[in-house]
């Protein structure tokens, strides 16, 4: 064996091979028009393609009015539940929301007071890890991304589950309650795993309180000094709640029905629902919010000129500023038009947090591009429905105000939507018994083998 050679390098051989296979991949862009291929299992004005039924969540955009489709503005319902009502209802109660919604979304109704006592004690059990879990698995050779700390993590989980392959109602819900409570340890411990081998840092792991709530332990365990105030953990635990589930035609939640069609266990459902998750285009756009707002403060001179503001948001729409992706972050959704109800509810916490923490200016400057943007993209674009800040629009913001380290922003998200997964893989297990299988349409020509001496290119 060669011991100079560089297996992560991408050589000229790996370059020249990748050009012959985007070569042989690239499909004539009309073929999809030809066979009307919905791609991305969307329609042509980005509706999304009609592929299952659930009882979990609904989006709703549109309503039908003298037989047309009419934008309105956007409503979340879980379990039939809007979730405006939901928020408002535990917080005008100075509640914690997050163990509550969680049982009305796996069960599909709202627990009264000792089945909420006992279902959050129930959670507070399963919040342990296997002995020397963290110093085997996550200690070792600790990820530079914590979503594949988090993978890899779940994955392990399976040898440890005696019952791993045990696809029935009650052991599934046992490995989905158990990942719930699990996923703030397996993502902030992984976190200060990589701060200290990496980055040198003091090494901080913080055992979790059982008669805390989620949303407080993630920042008990994750803070050196295990504190933080009142506002801090409500404002979090209210960003986990409108994180928790959005419908099933989602990509991550998609996913957790496609591969939950074939059978297999709890872990490797979960593991491909992260997977999804970590792609830029699904739970990592916060972070692009946040880096984009970054460059705007940078280059901005006066953060209150409202023309100057203008200009740079065109700049990012023509490939001029930031990242030149011709993308105006935290702005569109594939389903909302008009609002974000997730964006609308969570704002005004968020300009709480930012007077606590003495960020009006910036908050301000969040506010005046949430209010130019979605105008600038229609006077620059045409669009087939409106454009609104979506609800990755502000939490990158709050993520910021809180202390959390960029690396948790996907992870804080997937401590979210675990429990939206965990309900739709149950659903799923329980209404079909088919694998999920589209067709994909062969566009290739038939060809004769050449023997390996005649082959000339």
């Amino acid at each position: 064996m060669n011991t100079n050679t560089n297996y992560y390098e991408v050589t000229p051989d790996i370059v020249r091979l990748a050009g012959l296979a985007e070569s042989s991949n690239l499909i004539d862009p009309e073929l999809y028009t030809l066979y009307d291929v919905k791609r991305g299992l969307r329609d042509l004005n980005g509706k999304g393609v009609l592929a299952g039924l659930t009882n979990i969540s609904d989006v709703r955009a549109n309503k039908t009015v003298n037989g047309e489709q009419v934008p309105i503005d956007g409503e979340l319902f879980y379990r039939g539940y809007n979730v405006r009502d939901l928020v408002r209802g535990f917080t005008s109660e100075e509640r914690f929301g997050f163990e509550e919604v969680t049982y009305l979304l796996l069960f599909g109704m709202l627990p009264d007071k000792n089945e909420l006592r006992e279902f959050s004690k129930l959670l507070a059990m399963y919040r342990t890890l296997p002995t020397s879990f963290v110093r085997d698995i996550i200690m070792k050779a600790p990820s530079r991304d914590m979503m594949n700390t988090l993978a890899r993590s779940v994955l392990t989980l399976y040898s440890y589950d005696d019952n791993a392959n045990d696809i029935s109602t009650p052991n599934v819900l046992r490995q989905c309650l158990q990942l719930i409570s699990l996923f703030p340890l397996l993502s902030v411990y992984g976190y200060q795993a990589y701060r200290h081998y990496h980055d040198g840092k003091s090494l901080y792991i913080h055992s979790p309180k059982d008669d805390l709530s989620t949303a407080e332990n993630i920042l008990r365990i994750l803070r050196a000094n295990k504190t933080y105030t009142p506002l801090e953990a409500r404002i979090l635990d209210v960003a986990l709640v409108l994180h928790m589930e959005h419908g099933g035609g989602n990509n991550s939640t998609f996913t957790t029905h496609v591969v939950s069609s074939s059978g297999t266990d709890t872990y490797s459902v979960i593991a491909a629902a992260i997977g999804s998750l970590k792609g830029p285009r699904h739970g990592g756009a916060n972070l692009k919010v946040v880096d984009m707002f970054a460059d705007m403060q940078r280059v901005l001179k006066d953060w209150n000129d409202e023309d100057e503001i203008s200009d740079y948001l065109r700049k990012l729409l023509h490939k001029e500023a930031f990242d030149k992706q011709g993308l105006i972050y935290g702005m569109g959704h594939a389903v909302y038009s008009l609002s974000d109800p997730r964006e609308q509810i969570f704002r005004n916490y968020v300009e709480k947090l930012a007077v606590e923490k003495g960020l009006e200016k910036e908050f301000k400057l969040y506010s005046t591009v949430a209010r130019l943007g979605p105008k600038i993209i229609a006077d620059e674009r045409k669009i087939y429905k409106g454009v609104c800040c979506n609800v990755d629009f502000y939490s990158g913001l709050v993520y910021d105000m809180l202390g959390l380290p960029k690396e948790l922003y996907t992870p804080i998200f997937a401590i979210a939507r675990i429990v939206g997964w965990s309900a739709h893989r149950l659903e799923e297990l329980t209404n079909n018994s088919k694998i999920t299988r589209p067709a994909y349409k062969p566009v290739g020509e038939d060809r004769n083998y050449i023997p390996l001496n005649s082959r000339k290119y």
